[in-house]
């Protein structure tokens, strides 16, 4: 079922069943250079997130030498090895997006996008000054929780800021920005994480680094506005109107005359949605469906993602060796969406989907059966160029099925179960690693991207095109 059959069944579309003034003024924007200057800059406040989420892999060594946390553990739930660490930081991405995605909805795009990100700066910081296992545990969990209120955030937020045809390009470029993080973790942690500066651990440096730099969000809030879609969903038209008129003359087109505008001001009330209503029809399918794909892509995404060190490690290849290797594979999370731009808007966002899954199936097994350095990063850039591609695309995706009313909340409990699947694989992962080896792993992240390709070339919607509904 489409965004608009879902919207025109619950009223939450416009009384002659298109899209409301708003969301039509916002489809027919050109890609100007404003449309394109928000979209990087709120790209540039989800980087800090990416940093946070991406150092779990790249500190593990640290947090392994340091004697805070072992690398595999006898039990499967062990709670003082890397997998709990990263089942510590899903926890919180679950709970951030499962019970509090909906602030976006309420509160607004903008207001929630600064204070999520200052939130789990701040657990960071803490996190970083922990010497127990429980402590770092504790504060990385709550880190969590923020990160996942910002995450749901950015994407709902750059769906209502760009025209359809271009939502594809937008979330491209978005992940290309945010994930050249990802190389400078990656180098910061090569460089720290095998000494101690000062008498410093070198993974709490490569941690309060990215909490420091983070502060920078109170600057870029100052040129980012709140979505005219949010703003017109709840009767403050006038802001909304305020707001696309601007990007409008910035773009060069010529504004609705203010009669015509207010013309067409919704006189509906507000409806509030709540997180029952989604689990009925009509977005019980849609919610089904995303909820089986987010728990399983979370398998290929962090199952790599996060243990691209210690799997290296596991392969007999030394811990400065391996994070070498790994800042290389690192520089595909910028490169590889700025590529997957170019077909971004040229084909329907299912088959991208399926297509990326499956390369990560093959690439990853072909890692798992190479021994040779430069196979080894050959393949692994393979599989991040892959799971990126998927990345950008499912962002878009889940999002941009839902109306405005309920998107954020919606987004975020589907999403949620990536992260409830990315808690366990820390300990999956870890007990997989330990029996079957790095095969294993890989033979575990296949089968999870073969329900992929099923679930969404069997019942995925087509959304190419198609403008946003109210």
């Amino acid at each position: 079922m489409s965004a608009a059959e879902i919207a025109a069944g619950t009223g939450l579309a416009d009384a002659g069943g298109g899209p409301d003034e708003i969301s039509r003024r916002l489809e027919s924007l050109p890609a100007s250079a404003a449309v394109w200057r928000l979209v990087i800059l709120l790209s540039l406040g989800g980087w800090f997130e990416v940093y946070d989420l991406f150092f779990t892999g790249y500190i593990a060594p640290g947090l392994n030498r340091s004697g805070l946390l072992t690398t595999t553990t006898q039990a499967f739930f062990g709670f003082s090895g890397i997998g709990a660490f990263v089942a510590a930081t899903f926890a919180g991405l679950f709970v951030g997006t499962f019970f509090l995605g909906f602030l976006a909805d309420r509160f607004g795009r903008r207001f929630i996008f600064t204070w999520a990100l200052l939130f789990y700066t701040a657990a960071t910081v803490v996190m970083a000054c922990q010497t127990t296992s429980e402590g770092l545990l504790l504060w990385r969990f709550i880190a969590g929780i923020g990160i996942g209120v910002e995450i749901v955030t950015i994407d709902a937020y750059i769906t209502e800021l760009v025209p359809s045809r271009m939502r594809g390009r937008a979330f491209a470029v978005n992940q290309a920005v945010m994930f050249t993080a990802v190389p400078v973790v990656a180098a910061l942690a090569w460089w720290l994480v095998p000494i101690a500066p000062y008498g410093v651990d070198g993974w709490r440096w490569v941690v309060l680094i990215g909490a420091a730099g983070s502060m920078a969000i109170w600057v870029l809030r100052l040129f980012v506005p709140e979505s005219p879609l949010w703003l017109a969903r709840n009767g403050r038209f006038e802001e909304a109107d305020r707001i696309l008129g601007r990007l409008e003359s910035a773009a060069g087109t010529v504004p609705a005359p203010p009669a015509t505008r207010a013309a067409v001001a919704p006189t509906r009330p507000v409806t509030t949605v709540g997180y029952a209503a989604l689990f009925r029809p009509p977005w019980l399918s849609l919610v089904a469906l995303f909820m089986v794909f987010n728990f399983c892509q979370a398998f290929g995404v962090y199952g790599f993602a996060n243990w691209v060190p210690a799997l290296l490690v596991e392969k007999g290849i030394t811990v400065t060796k391996s994070l070498q290797y790994s800042f290389i594979i690192a520089f595909a999370y910028p490169i590889a969406p700025l590529l997957a731009a170019s077909f971004a808007d040229a084909l329907e966002r299912k088959w991208i989907i399926c297509g990326a899954a499956a390369a990560i199936a093959v690439f990853g097994m072909a890692f798992a059966q190479f021994t040779v350095p430069a196979l080894l990063i050959a393949c692994g850039v393979l599989i991040t160029a892959s799971n990126m591609t998927l990345s950008y695309a499912y962002h878009a995706y889940q999002t941009e099925v839902f109306p405005t009313a309920v998107r954020a909340r919606a987004a975020g409990l589907v999403y949620s179960m990536s992260r409830v699947a990315a808690m366990f694989s820390g300990f999956i992962v870890a007990w997989t690693l330990r029996e079957a080896g790095v095969v294993g792993v890989f033979g575990l992240i296949t089968a999870a991207m073969v329900v992929v390709i099923v679930a969404i070339a069997a019942w995925g919607p087509n959304v190419r095109g198609k403008p946003l509904d109210m």
